[in-house]
């Protein structure tokens, strides 16, 4: 199984957008493994963004990143990195298809809903600045066992 880092942007949530977002993603068949709500630091800004320092909109993408919460989620999949940027359409969201997150929720290439990793390289890499091993689970069917075996005891 492929792993993709996905993160609903201060917009999406701040428009209300989280659970028909994660619906849709779960309804085309992928695992949140990992999930969560954070306000995201100058330094994992700068981490997230490192290959777009010096760039003239570097400094409004780290401004908007850090304006507000994000939600950010370990997919797991089949062709999880491609088949997820399907799913969230063209990065500009005139251009992207209605039927994609950016087609039917984003306005503007600046407003743009949903962030997905490019590639799996870069999937690995955004995952390690927003979670540790530890919050990423492994195997749901494991973890639903002991779950069970403690309530039962």
């Amino acid at each position: 199984m492929e792993r993709t880092f996905i993160a609903i942007k201060p917009d999406g949530v701040q428009r209300g957008l989280i659970g028909k977002i994660i619906t849709r993603i779960e309804e085309k068949g992928f695992k949140i493994t990992g999930l969560k709500m954070l306000q995201v630091s100058d330094e994992q800004a700068a981490a997230h963004y490192a290959e777009h320092v010096g760039k003239g909109f570097y400094k409004d993408l780290v401004k908007f990143i850090t304006s507000s919460p994000i939600v950010a989620m370990v997919v797991e999949g089949e062709n999880a990195v491609t088949s997820m940027r399907q799913l969230m359409g063209k990065t500009n969201p005139a251009a992207a298809e209605i039927g994609t997150i950016r087609g039917d929720f984003s306005q503007e290439m600046s407003y743009n809903t949903i962030h997905g990793s490019d590639s799996p390289e870069s999937a690995e890499r955004e995952i390690a600045i927003y979670f540790k091993p530890e919050e990423i689970c492994e195997n749901w069917h494991t973890m639903f066992e002991l779950l069970k075996a403690k309530l039962e005891s």
